[in-house]
């Protein structure tokens, strides 16, 4: 083991057991321990060691070293800062990812550590700090960025403004925000939070804020303020805009030898096979340089490889853009490892035997060993007594289960399942498509399409997701509460596909030979899945129902635990109640057993150990002129959903697209084919099966199964207007409540048509809370099935034959759903009364100020300023409005209030 100084042995005392950031500073060749409340202030003349430290649920600790080089800090400094950082790294057991930061050049991780802004100070960090007085100094700050800003200090003088950047004038009495023209709207919005940061922390909350607008110079006192500051107002020049022609980096792989010598590989294909684990690594991509460590490498070697890396890039005359991050074996990023081909898909989680004792002390300071991890926490995030409906896909029909069938899904087969449950102050509405592991492309197709319109039609704005079979997330049995999944399938798709490729049909039949398995973790969210009937099949943690033509047995795993027992007798209770198993255990089995499985074989009998799961991340997804983009956002919150975009969530076992009011996406089907698209690239997430859920979610709809992924704030309404609006009127204190979003509780009609065997009411809401209307497919009474008093199912029968408008007409004698019933006609129109002022309804427009659609649109890159931003259509001339929205003025006032939202939505004017 190697012997580390006393400070870097010191810097792991505290690092090692403790989640979060800590920061050190070099002063006097030693590193000293930086307060918290001094994290984000970095003087110039001085280098830091930051390290973040994440304790997952479940798996290893993950640990992430930055060594941060002012610009004018000494060079003995900066050359101490890398060399402790692998000191460090290697006092936690070579087990981090280690990254060389440059003042103004800082990495988007490195500055989501010091949200909301990270603003480098002038001079040399002591220990000893002094109080500063004197007289308050202007500054001008640059701002960059959408989701972490950089923030840079520029000389205050007028040729530091252009019109790409947004600026921020801090003086004594009042901070101006300046938005070039040509800023985004992401960008000005996250510079309002770097405002409220400079107002709160150099200001004590006490001054003005002021927001000038590029080429915006009369008829306000604020401009001529900010401009007198400037000796007065001058145009700006335009930057000539220069045409650089794109070049595909070059990439090189280097071996580092011990005495510090780059020897380029001759191959210009990579494999990992090529990193040999005694040995040190460049990866050189021009803009980005990996340094790859072997886990056998010794701590002189890697402090060499980090020398001789630092003198190629100066001898190159790198520019200060060059991004350097040092890997150890087993931690490569997911940028890295796509520079080489088939990387392997899944890598093992280890431990590294170089300080593995010290690593296992921290997970047993976190109150597991490391051979005994924690067992997830399988409580569901949602209200499941709510109403649910399950419909069965048959191309183009959807048959709605009765209670007593909704528990059972074939495989064959796909299903939407609808689930109305309570939300934060009204009703919410789920929607699943499940597909079984055998269905038909046809089904798969035509439910998803189903679900889609549903959804789309619903005033509820409710959440959807695509699920497949054996990739179902835990609230999905939860909801269900009781699963049953047989083989086999009813759909007349699966059926034709099974006679036409001459299949035997393996449906589910009570007189055959048929084999479950028993699973869930309590009574509330336990399943039977039938699998093939042969010993092969049987797995020592897992209970079994064997069905025969003559008995019925009960096998018993012997690493099952007592908590499955009990859901295998409730489970052979809910198949039948009249059945008298026969209860066998592991290793206790009769002869008529096997022969019922065809013969005694081999089968797991380990136990079942649980992968590590990753720590959610969240990425932003770009749509450029049909260019898909990701990035990924570090240490996000809620905030970070912003409502231009279209952000991921990956969970690993399922993912979230958000989309927000003013993005670009327009519907369901569209955020669905992105999370699916998003799958498909496999660096980035890796391992990962296409098939795992995939959840649609829209803002202002957020369910609390995607909401306890964050630290929310239910009270942060939703704002009128743009990101940058919104901010800038939370800041100024005069929040306007978006129409639409209010949460307000619904109460049930005891005498609709529509009820529940136990009397309660299923209904869906509107997005205002104002009014109900019925569920997508009425139901009617029906049996019960030994629910608790609180659950609520639908039980219709009927067979729904005209499901959409536009579907063609069907001859049959069974009984259909009239036109006037459909779920398109009763989701789309509106029974909700005139809810709105004989103001509004007259308003025109006619004694207003015409401004140009371009100017009043939300992304408008010169928006209008000091109007109604809740009415933004008033404002359009009688001939633009026509042209917009088809109709005219008179026309739109006489539509109920959704539906004028969602036409001023799909014109950007919301």
């Amino acid at each position: 083991m190697p012997v580390f100084t006393k400070d870097v042995d010191s810097a792991f005392q505290t690092a090692g057991t403790n989640p979060g950031l800590e920061v050190w500073c070099i002063e006097n060749q030693r590193l000293v321990p930086v307060s918290k409340s001094s994290h984000g202030k970095f003087y110039t003349g001085s280098a830091y060691l930051v390290l973040n430290a994440v304790f997952p649920k479940i798996g290893p600790p993950q640990y992430d070293i930055h060594y941060w080089l002012g610009n004018d800090a000494k060079k003995v400094d900066s050359g101490l800062a890398s060399d402790k950082a692998l000191e460090l790294d290697a006092a936690l057991g070579s087990c981090s990812v280690q990254y060389r930061e440059i003042q103004g050049q800082e990495s988007q991780k490195f500055l989501s550590y010091f949200r909301p802004c990270f603003i480098p100070i002038e001079g040399v960090f002591t220990s000893k700090q002094g109080s500063l007085n004197g007289e308050y100094r202007v500054s001008l700050y640059t701002c960059k960025g959408d989701y972490v800003v950089h923030v840079k200090e520029v000389p205050f003088v007028r040729s530091s403004l252009n019109h790409e950047d947004v600026f921020i004038l801090d003086t004594a009495s009042k901070i101006f925000l300046f938005s070039g023209c040509n800023s985004t709207i992401q960008e000005r919005a996250k510079a309002l939070e770097v405002v409220q940061y400079i107002k709160e922390n150099k200001h004590g909350g006490k001054c003005e804020v002021a927001a000038i607008e590029d080429g915006k110079f009369v008829g306000d006192s604020d401009v001529g303020e900010f401009w007198s500051l400037f000796g007065g107002y001058a145009p700006i020049p335009r930057d000539v805009p220069s045409v650089r022609e794109s070049v595909a980096p070059s990439v090189k792989l280097f071996w580092i030898n011990l005495q510090g010598k780059l020897c380029e590989t001759e191959s210009n294909a990579f494999s990992k096979e090529m990193l040999e684990t005694d040995k040190c690594y460049m990866l050189d991509c021009d803009n980005e340089i990996f340094v790859w460590m072997g886990r056998q490498t010794l701590l002189t070697e890697r402090r060499t490889a980090t020398k001789a890396i630092e003198d190629f890039v100066r001898k190159e005359g790198r520019s200060n853009k060059t991004h350097l991050s040092f890997l150890s074996e087993g931690l490569e990023s997911t940028n890295f490892r796509s520079y080489f081909t088939n990387w392997p898909k899944t890598v093992e989680p280890r431990l590294y035997e170089e300080g593995r004792e010290k690593v296992a002390a921290i997970f047993k300071h976190q109150g597991y060993d490391v051979k005994e991890l924690p067992e997830e926490d399988n409580e569901p995030s949602i209200d499941c007594s709510g109403t649910i409906k399950v419909w069965l896909v048959d191309g183009d029909e959807l048959s709605l289960l009765s209670v007593t069938e909704l528990i059972k899904l074939y495989s064959g087969d796909c299903y939407i399942v609808q689930y109305t449950f309570p939300g934060n102050g009204r009703d919410e509405t789920l929607f699943y498509s499940w597909l079984g592991s055998r269905c038909v492309m046809e089904d798969k197709t035509a439910a998803i399409s189903h679900m889609s319109t549903m959804a789309d039609s619903a005033r509820t704005n409710p959440v959807m997701a695509q699920i497949h079979e054996g990739k179902e997330p835990a609230q999905f049995f939860s909801i269900l509460q009781r699963l049953i999944i047989f083989t086999g399938g009813n759909s007349s798709g699966y059926r034709k596909f099974i006679e036409e490729s001459g299949m035997v049909d393996e449906t589910y039949k009570e007189n055959l030979v048929a084999l479950f398995r028993v699973q869930g973790t309590t009574v509330e969210n336990m399943q039977a899945i039938q699998v093939d009937q042969v010993s092969t099949s049987l797995n020592s943690s897992y209970c079994y129902i064997l069905q025969d033509k003559t008995s019925i047995y009960t096998w018993i795993g012997s690493l099952s635990s007592a908590r499955d027992h009990n859901l295998l007798d409730r489970m052979v209770e809910l198949f039948n109640p009249k059945w008298l198993p026969v209860s066998v255990r592991e290793g206790n089995e009769p002869d008529t057993f096997w022969d019922a499985l065809g013969g005694k074989g081999e089968y797991p009998k380990g136990k079942e150990i649980q992968g590590f799961i990753d720590d959610p991340h969240l990425f932003a997804i770009k749509i450029t002129r049909g260019d898909f983009k990701v990035k990924e956002i570090y240490n996000y919150t809620q905030d970070d959903l912003i409502t231009e975009d279209v952000l991921l969530l990956d969970c690993q076992r399922e993912i979230y697209v958000w989309t927000g009011l003013h993005s670009v996406v327009k519907s369901k089907q569209e955020a669905l084919n992105l999370g699916l698209k998003f799958l498909e690239m496999d660096v980035l997430v890796e391992g990962l099966s296409l098939n795992i859920p995939i959840y649609v979610v829209t803002e202002g709809h957020e369910p609390p199964f995607f909401t306890h992924f964050f630290s929310w704030d239910h009270s942060k309404a939703n704002i009128v207007g743009n990101s940058f609006e919104r901010k800038l009127t939370l800041l100024k204190g005069k929040p306007k409540i978006l129409e639409g979003h209010n949460r307000t509780p619904l109460k049930a009609n005891s005498n609709s048509r529509d009820s529940t065997p136990n009397g309660h009411r299923s209904f869906s809401v509107f997005s205002n809370g104002r009014g109900r209307s019925p569920s997508p497919i009425p139901s009617s009474a029906g049996s019960d099935l030994r629910q608790s008093s609180d659950r609520r199912l639908s039980s219709p029968t009927l067979v729904v034959k005209k499901l959409f408008e536009g579907s063609p007409p069907h001859n049959s004698a069974e009984q259909t759903i009239p036109e006037s019933d459909s779920p398109a006609t009763e989701l789309s129109s509106s029974n909700e009364p005139a809810n709105f002022t004989q103001k509004d309804r007259n308003a025109d427009g006619e004694n207003l100020v015409v401004y140009p659609y371009e100017r009043l649109r939300v992304v408008s890159a010169n928006p209008v300023t000091g109007i109604d931003l809740t009415k933004r259509e008033v404002y359009l001339s009688n001939e633009e409005f026509r042209e917009k929205f088809g109709m005219p003025k008179s026309s739109f006032h006489k539509l109920p209030k959704w539906k004028q939202n969602k036409l001023k939505m799909s014109l950007d004017l919301f």
